[in-house]
């Protein structure tokens, strides 16, 4: 398995009350594969992907991925791990609002110390329609523009594993078809892995598979 999560336990305190998100959570995933999960706000699926790319500790169980597992990492090599084999599209885009598309992208190439990031960068932004916005600055782009840009970002690192949390959610649908078109064209290029957290059953259904979140289980639709 590419993933695995293995019997997770988290807990958040809430001034004198625990809140269980999960209790015992195991959930695996092969190389390439194209997962959706869905669930109702607050069901923990921000939390799932902030576990999954080590931003959040569980409480107890363990996480590897690609043969490596968290429990045997410090937190700066953790953080190392993140950088080189996880990309991020997040609904929200989070780019840097004063750096143009180009150096945005530019911007994970950097700090893996990949080589010739301008030129991986350059090819990305053409394979995602925005080779006429290099120079362009977040607040002259589009909101399709945006997450295209963020989808460019994410993968010039070439990540074993993209986490997108709602990357279509903030686009009219229109937009969202595009953007998510061409998302899953570029991954499917690279033979990358994909968890999609969604509300949209459209959106889940161009997966591979679909989980629903609720109670901290993961069930097979």
């Amino acid at each position: 398995m590419m993933l695995e999560l293995k019997s997770l336990k988290k807990t958040y305190q809430q001034g004198d009350e625990k809140i269980e998100i999960y209790n015992d959570l195991n959930f695996s995933l092969k190389e390439g594969e194209q997962v959706a999960i869905m669930g109702k706000s607050g069901a923990g699926k921000s939390t799932f992907l902030s576990l999954v790319s080590g931003i959040i500790k569980a409480d107890s169980g363990d996480i590897v991925l690609n043969n490596i597992s968290y429990n045997d990492l410090q937190e700066n090599e953790l953080n190392d791990f993140r950088a080189s084999n996880i990309g991020f599209i997040f609904q929200n885009f989070h780019l840097v609002s004063y750096l143009n598309a180009l150096e945005n992208v530019m911007l994970p190439a950097k700090v893996c110390g990949i080589s010739n990031p301008k030129e991986k960068a350059i090819e990305l932004l053409k394979a995602v329609g925005l080779e006429h916005r290099l120079n362009h600055i977040p607040s002259q782009l589009s909101g399709g523009e945006k997450q295209r840009v963020a989808i460019a970002r994410a993968l010039i690192h070439n990540p074993k594993i993209i986490l997108a949390d709602e990357p279509s959610g903030n686009l009219d649908e229109e937009t969202g078809i595009a953007v998510m078109d061409k998302l899953f064209e570029l991954i499917k290029q690279n033979n990358t892995t994909l968890i999609l957290v969604t509300h949209s059953k459209d959106v889940a259904a161009r997966c591979e598979k679909t989980y629903q979140l609720a109670h901290g289980v993961l069930n097979l639709c």
